[in-house]
This record gives C-alpha cells, sequence and structure tokens, in this order.
C-alpha cells in the first residue's frame, strides 16, 4: 500500500472517530439540548489547543453481545490542550457511544491522562455526561471507577482537579466529581446521585424527579456538593475558563498575577457608611467586598449554599485571593454546620495551591439549637477551625463589626497564625454581645434595680463603651490596626506586598487528623 493510501486511511479512521456514535446518536444529543463531547472540548479550550491521545481505543471485552460493536474513542476523548495559553488535560464522556458508560478501556483513558497531567504538572479538566459503569463489563468496569478514585485522591492538593456534570452521574460515577475541588453543573440536563428515582420509589417508596433527586439546584443549595450552576452549556464552560484565572498549574507555582489598573489607593466615603448604627441591622458585605477587590474580579463560589458565608476568588492588585467573609444578610452571618464546612474545604483549597486568604469578619457568633447540635455543629466547626490554623499561605483578616466569642477564634484570628488582623472602628470583639454579656455580668444589679429593663439597658451601653469597641484588642497586639474603612484596599494590598515572600511550616507528619 502506497504512502498516499495510507495517509488518505488514517483520515477516513480520524474522520471515523470524530463522528462517535454516529450521526443519528450526535443528533439525538442535540435534541435533548446537549453538545457533543468534542463541542464540549472545543469552549472550554483556547481554539485549535486540542491533541487528542488515544482516538482509537477499542473495547477488548466481547461479553453479552459487544463482539461487533467496537467503536474508536469508546465512550469517552482524552487529550490536553490550553485554557489562556496554559497547560490543560481534558476527558469528555461521550454519549453518543454506548451511554457514555465507563468500561477498563474508557477508565484506562482516564488514567492515562490523569498520570499525564500530574507528570505535567498541570489541571485536569472532567466533562461528565455518563450512563455510569458498562454493565456487560462487570468487575472491570467497577475496577476502573476505583483506579480513577485512587488518582483523584493522590493527585488532591498537587494539581487542581475540575468537574463539569454536564448530563447524568449516577453510582460510582459521582464519587470522581465528588473528589475534585470544583463541581460545575447545568440546570435541567445535568442529574448526581447515588440511585436513581426509581430504586429510591421501591426502596423508600418516595415519588421523586431526577431533577428534585439530583439537579443542579439540589446540589447547588441543598447538598453543597456543586460549586457553581448555569442555566446552559456555554456559559458553563466560560464559568471554568474564568476560574483558570485565578488558580495555578499545580502546587509548586502561585498564581498568575494579571496587569492591573485599579489603582491600589483607590477609596470610597461609602465604605465608611456600610456599617449600621443599629448593631443588629444587617448590610450587604458583598457591597464591602466589591470596594476592596479590584473591579470587576469577584468570582463567588457556591453562592446558593449556606449564604451566611461567603467564599471565592478576588484579585488585589492583580493577585489572586481567596475571600472568605461573614454575610450578615443571611442569619446575621452566624456560622453553622453548613457555613463551616462551606469555607474549610475552600480555605484547604486555597492553602494548598497558594492562594493568599482575605477574611472579612462580622460574626455574632456560631448557631445556637438543638438542630445544630446534633448535627454535629461541635465537629463541623472545628473543620473550619482546622482549616486556618493550618493554613501557611499569607492570612489577612478585616474585622467590620462583630467578633464574638468562639467564632472570633475561628475567624482566622491571631492566635491561629493570622497574619495581619485589621478592624474597623465599628468593631466590637468580646466573648459575646453586650445584651448577653450585661445580663450575665450585671444579674444582680438588675435583678435588685427599682426597673430591671431601663438598668439593662444602662449596662448594656456600659459594657459597649468599655468592651464592644476594638481598642482593648488594640491594646493586647490582637489587633495589628483600627484603620478608617475606606482605606481598606490600599491596606490589604500593602499588608499582601509585605508577605510576599513569607514562609510558615507545620510540624513534620503523614497527614493531620481533620475532624471530618
Amino acid at each position: 500500500m502506497s504512502i498516499e493510501r495510507k495517509i488518505l486511511e488514517l483520515k477516513e479512521k480520524q474522520d471515523q472517530a470524530k463522528l462517535g456514535g454516529g450521526q443519528k446518536s450526535i443528533d439525538k444529543q442535540h435534541e435533548k439540548g446537549k453538545l457533543t463531547a468534542r463541542e464540549r472540548i472545543n469552549l472550554v479550550l483556547d481554539p485549535n489547543s486540542f491533541e487528542e491521545i488515544d482516538m482509537f481505543r477499542i473495547t477488548t471485552h466481547s461479553d453479552f453481545g459487544q463482539v461487533g460493536k467496537q467503536v474508536f474513542g469508546d465512550g469517552i476523548i482524552t487529550g490536553y490542550g490550553s485554557i489562556h495559553g496554559r497547560l490543560v488535560f481534558i476527558y469528555s464522556f461521550d454519549f453518543t457511544i454506548f451511554g457514555g458508560s465507563l468500561s477498563q478501556v474508557v477508565a484506562e483513558k482516564v488514567i492515562k491522562v490523569q498520570e499525564l497531567a500530574v507528570k505535567a504538572g498541570a489541571p485536569i479538566i472532567g466533562i461528565n455526561d455518563s450512563g455510569g459503569a458498562r454493565i456487560q463489563e462487570g468487575v472491570d468496569s467497577l475496577a476502573g471507577y476505583t483506579s480513577i478514585f485512587m488518582n483523584n485522591v493522590l493527585h488532591s492538593g498537587v494539581i487542581p482537579q475540575i468537574s463539569a456534570v454536564v448530563g447524568p452521574a449516577a453510582g460510582g460515577a459521582v464519587y470522581s466529581p465528588a473528589l475534585t475541588d470544583f463541581v460545575f453543573m447545568v440546570r435541567n440536563t445535568s442529574f448526581m446521585f447515588l440511585t436513581g428515582p426509581k430504586i429510591v420509589k421501591t426502596v423508600t417508596h418516595e415519588d421523586v424527579t431526577a431533577d428534585e433527586l439530583g439537579g443542579a439546584d439540589v446540589h447547588g443549595t441543598k447538598s453543597g456538593i456543586t460549586h457553581f450552576t448555569y442555566d446552559d452549556e456555554k456559559t458553563l464552560f466560560a464559568g471554568i475558563r474564568e476560574l483558570f484565572r485565578y488558580i495555578p498549574n499545580n502546587n509548586t507555582e502561585e498564581p498568575l498575577i494579571e496587569a492591573c489598573d485599579d489603582p491600589i489607593d483607590r477609596s470610597d466615603e461609602a465604605l465608611n457608611y456600610v456599617i449600621p448604627e443599629n448593631p443588629h441591622k444587617p448590610y450587604e458585605m458583598k457591597d464591602v467586598l466589591f470596594q476592596v477587590l479590584d473591579q470587576g474580579s469577584f468570582l463567588e463560589v457556591q453562592a446558593g449554599y449556606a449564604q451566611n458565608i461567603i467564599i471565592g476568588f478576588g484579585k488585589l492588585n492583580g493577585r489572586p485571593v481567596g475571600v472568605v467573609a461573614n454575610q450578615p444578610k443571611y442569619l446575621a452571618g452566624v456560622l453553622d454546620s453548613n457555613a463551616s464546612v462551606k469555607a474549610a474545604r475552600f480555605i484547604r483549597f486555597c492553602d494548598a495551591f497558594n492562594i493568599p486568604i482575605i477574611t472579612f469578619e462580622d460574626v455574632p457568633g456560631f448557631m445556637p439549637g438543638t438542630v445544630q447540635e446534633y448535627n454535629g455543629i461541635i465537629r463541623h466547626g472545628a473543620k473550619m477551625l482546622y482549616a486556618y490554623a493550618e493554613a501557611t499561605v499569607p492570612k489577612i483578616t478585616i474585622i467590620t463589626r462583630k467578633a464574638y466569642g468562639g467564632a472570633f477564634c475561628v475567624m482566622n484570628s491571631k492566635h491561629l497564625r493570622g497574619d495581619i488582623v485589621y478592624a474597623w472602628p465599628t468593631a466590637e470583639i468580646a466573648v459575646m454581645g453586650p445584651e448577653g454579656a450585661s445580663e450575665i455580668i450585671f444579674s444582680k444589679e438588675i435583678k435588685e434595680s427599682q426597673d430591671p429593663k431601663a438598668k439593662l439597658e444602662e449596662k448594656i451601653n456600659e459594657y459597649r463603651t468599655k468592651f464592644a469597641n476594638p481598642y482593648v484588642a488594640a491594646g493586647k497586639g490582637m489587633i495589628d490596626e483600627v484603620i478608617e474603612p475606606k482605606f481598606t484596599r490600599y491596606k490589604v494590598i500593602k499588608a499582601l506586598e509585605m508577605l510576599r515572600n513569607k514562609r510558615d511550616d507545620n510540624l513534620p507528619k503523614k497527614h493531620g487528623n481533620i475532624p471530618l
């Protein structure tokens, strides 16, 4: 056979592979409002940057009628490319081939790019649209899943791992996304659950749809499994590209600093008046973040889940930072079990990948009540404490208003190795709020008074004047500086510059035992 004929044969096979399960299957995919595996790769990667690996792999199994059904790619497309010019590895399940089910070959293809990614020190993106384990291959498909999970764990904290769930992910298929750093889902076509609606109906007698059981909004607001939720796939993949503006390639590198034309000394007088005079009145913490961070740089994570705490990425003078902030607008910014876990995992991601952590604090305490206690708020709150204490990246805290009790300790206090702690003049730092503290400290005086209500009010004001301010803590060195709010941006940027070469170490050990 001539070289021309061989090259023609190669091109024919490439064209055949690019059709996946065939045009009819592609049309069905589009009819469901879903993109194909290749269309998804082309959306998330830089144009013409994708290099495919294992295009011609086919299933090696012949049981249960699989003979003669070999298709190039065998249910997944794998390879590498770039995002914003940076190397990225990727795999995309192809639902047009055997419903994107995971076979031994599919698993081997995923494992190959996982291992290449960690060798090259580059992030990896998994695009999930799969019917789950290929039943015809039995235990081989289960072993394949487990090997993928193993790599997810071994590579955790070494390279960023991103999952896009843009179709079904059921049974064992859910655990790889759950082990990765960030999960993206799209409404109406994404589903994640261990057992589907039919099994739920049989076992628990609950009537529930796939969307009600494991849709994007369920995981975005109730379970907290997904971090970003979108209305369509195009905006989802644009969201992944946006995330890459804030994260590094691996744990040995720092995130890229972009040129910034937002002045470091930009200030707004309105920031001085954000905090209401009434200490019980809420305000929007995001207004503070938008004033302090580089304009247009805030990317919120898990926006719909545990909204009493805000987490996300931002930039300060072009440098990526992780932001953790109490949200007085929801539950007064109190810490509960879900908020604690949400923040803890984000803090640990930032620490693993050399991203400084900026904390905006206005917290009245931990949520009281039997529901929280029975749900293990002690253990969950300890996760957040552990994460802050363990983190060695630059850590800066700004106390805007309340910093009470154990919650003050947990929110990156000086004694958790907080590098710089600022407070606004409106800060109230104490064991508890003036009302509760006065009722305990002055209980005898109040009880014996002719007008207990007036006496209580008097003592509340006395306590607030003496203790509910930042100056007692500043006098003890627990606050580094009390600052005018409008200068917060400048102060934090200067502190970050000072901490650029910070070095902090934990004691040598195999690993700690975080209170899971």
